[in-house]
């Protein structure tokens, strides 16, 4: 008798530990991996993830949420979403954005998607970060920005009736500090994948171009006219960018250094960003300084108005001539071609919208 008791009781106790291992509920955040869209995966490397901030639902809810919040800045009246509005490519439309003391820096306000893709991991036009998260760092304690501190940030999503809860789904715990911001505002910044312009229909199959939009491509690839390929990259590149930093010719005396201020390299002076020619229909005024107001005046720069100077770089070949000297209709195709890069799919998806 007592044996069977025993057994019973075994087989009881068992029984209680599977159903309570069945029924006990998952902890943790949720893990949400990148869409990567057909043409990144058949043509890039894997998107950068740090190992310390992979990408998860809830990370990425509450990164959205800090986005568009304004309790980031000194006097509650600025967010990220101010700078960087959605209908906009996460650009701004204003030549420098203002900041919550009302003063305007000296640079245009970049575009943001893609990011996960930057493979050098250098920010903003001039390179002076080393990763997402780095970046999302800066423009708090930046005067011309949000002019604030990440301690007083800190005291104010902890005194938040949200946000200690959100933190402790996105990271477990309730104890909010500057780098688990930055990771939550790095996920969601990772999401704002732009893959669904004309020409990415194009290139799957899905729609035919214009003849004045393939003319302006075959204007755009050839060395003898447009010659854009070196710094923007071909249709086995759908970042539209290399990344890397230039100077093209935008002027022949510097007042601002761009990469050589971060590098103190005085070969790099005068170089910038090479922004991605995506959502170029929607990020106007175009630059590191936004000094050209149309797509036009940036196709007329690369034509006929280069400046030389001596770290200008050599993919400027005809520097001397003023430029590529297009001709009328191969500016209006070149035009053409390059607004097939617009996704309005990206700029009016309403998990994005934040205005």
């Amino acid at each position: 008798m007592t044996r069977w008791l025993f057994i019973l009781t075994f087989i009881f106790v068992a029984l209680s530990c599977e159903k309570e291992t069945v029924d006990k509920p998952a902890t943790g955040p949720t893990p949400s991996p990148l869409q990567i869209p057909e043409l990144f995966s058949n043509n890039l490397l894997d998107p950068v993830i740090p190992f310390d901030n992979p990408q998860t639902k809830e990370g990425v809810a509450l990164g959205n949420k800090l986005f568009v919040d304004p309790i980031l800045s000194l006097n509650n009246s600025q967010s990220c979403a101010d700078c960087h509005i959605s209908k906009k490519a996460f650009s701004d439309s204003d030549r420098f954005s203002e900041g919550v003391e009302g003063i305007r820096g000296n640079r245009n306000s970049m575009p943001l998607f893609n990011l996960a893709w930057n493979f050098d991991e250098k920010f903003f036009w001039d390179g002076n970060t080393f990763s997402l998260e780095h970046q999302a760092f800066i423009p708090v304690t930046d005067p011309i920005e949000m002019n604030t501190t990440w301690a007083d940030v800190e005291q104010k999503l902890q005194q938040h009736p949200e946000y200690p809860t959100l933190f402790e789904r996105a990271f477990g715990t309730s104890i909010i500090d500057s780098t688990l911001v930055v990771k939550a505002i790095a996920q969601f910044e990772r999401t704002l994948i732009s893959a669904n312009s004309k020409f990415d229909k194009f290139l799957l199959g899905d729609v035919e171009l214009t003849p004045e939009e393939l003319n302006g491509f075959n204007v755009f690839m050839d060395e003898a006219k447009g010659d854009c390929f070196h710094c923007h990259g071909n249709e086995r590149n759908p970042l539209w960018t290399d990344n890397r930093f230039h100077n093209n010719g935008l002027d022949s005396q510097f007042t601002d250094l761009g990469h050589g201020a971060i590098t103190g390299d005085p070969a790099d002076n005068g170089k910038f960003k090479t922004p991605s020619l995506r959502n170029l229909q929607f990020t106007a005024p175009y630059m590191h300084d936004g000094r050209f107001a149309t797509l036009d005046d940036v196709i007329n720069h690369y034509s006929e108005g280069l400046q030389n100077s001596p770290t200008i770089d050599p993919l400027m070949k005809k520097v001397n001539q003023g430029g590529v000297q297009l001709s009328p209709e191969d500016k209006a195709d070149l035009k053409a071609f390059l607004l097939t890069l617009s996704d309005f799919e990206f700029v009016n998806n309403l998990i994005f919208k934040n205005q």
